[in-house]
Parts: C-alpha cells; sequence; structure tokens
C-alpha cells in the first residue's frame, strides 16, 4: 500500500515538472529575483545656499528605474534645474533654497524602486531641514542636537 502511495505521489510530481517545467524562460516561470534597497535616504540638515544629497540605492540583478517623491508627490526633476538624480540613484540638490516665506527644498522625501513587469517598492521617508545663515546659533544646535537624538 505505500509503495503503491509512493508511485501515486512520484506520477504527480512527474506531471507537474512535465508540464510547468523549470524556471526557464520558456515556461512562464520566474525565477527568484532579488529586489531590495542597499541605501535608504535618512532625515538630513541641509544648509541654506549649499548642495544637499539624499542617498539611495537599489539592488537588484534586473534593470531598476528610481524615482523620488517630496511630501508624497513624484518630483519633475526635468522642470527642477536645482535637483537631479545621481547615477546611483541618490538625489542632488544643487543649492538649497529656504526663506522666511519660501521653503521649496523643506520637506519629506521617499525614494521609489520599480523593476517593469515585477514590482515597485519604497524606502523609509526621510526628513530634509535645511538651516539658514542668518538661522539664531541656539536654535540652529538645537536642531542639529534633535537630529543626532533622533538616530
Amino acid at each position: 500500500m505505500a509503495e503503491r502511495g509512493a508511485r501515486l505521489l512520484f506520477f504527480f510530481a512527474s506531471l507537474i515538472v512535465l508540464r510547468f517545467g523549470g524556471a526557464d524562460k520558456g515556461s512562464g516561470i520566474r525565477g527568484f529575483t532579488p529586489f531590495r534597497f542597499s541605501v535608504e535616504p535618512v532625515d538630513t540638515l541641509a544648509v541654506r545656499g549649499l548642495p544637499a544629497v539624499l542617498n539611495c540605492s537599489a539592488a537588484s540583478n534586473a534593470l531598476v528605474r528610481v524615482e523620488w517623491k517630496k511630501d508624497g508627490t513624484f518630483l519633475n526633476l526635468v522642470a527642477d534645474d536645482r535637483k537631479r538624480q545621481l547615477a546611483d540613484g541618490s538625489l542632488l540638490i544643487s543649492t538649497v533654497v529656504h526663506s522666511k516665506h519660501n521653503k521649496p527644498d523643506e520637506g519629506v522625501y521617499q525614494c521609489v524602486a520599480t523593476i517593469d513587469n515585477l514590482g515597485t517598492i519604497s524606502s523609509r521617508t526621510a526628513r530634509l531641514t535645511v538651516a539658514g545663515t542668518k538661522t539664531k546659533p541656539l536654535r540652529f544646535i538645537n536642531c542639529v542636537l534633535s537630529l543626532l537624538y533622533e538616530i
């Protein structure tokens, strides 16, 4: 009886292999594709008028497309000549803009990586805080200390 069960199990396993094949290109079954962030952005303190970089890098053996969100909305890097994406996926802000009434660079950023026909992953969020040259020294020090204690 046990031998008959083993034969049936072998028969069904053989049918599955013949029907679906291995994980080759012709079978329609895909092998595992590793897809993760090797570097994610972290909270950053930037200085008004200087460059700032938010690091991000996705690791995979497939082609990865990286995009950036600020405050939940995808950035249009073509329309903003101060921001550009580096080859590894990091975001470079060439000159941080910040004034009393205009704070276009300050906010919450997130890196989004996509592999076509596979899926999308989103990094942790990172806050970019801007300290201006006219910031009171005590306020600047408190800002730096609060960022350090968050780490």
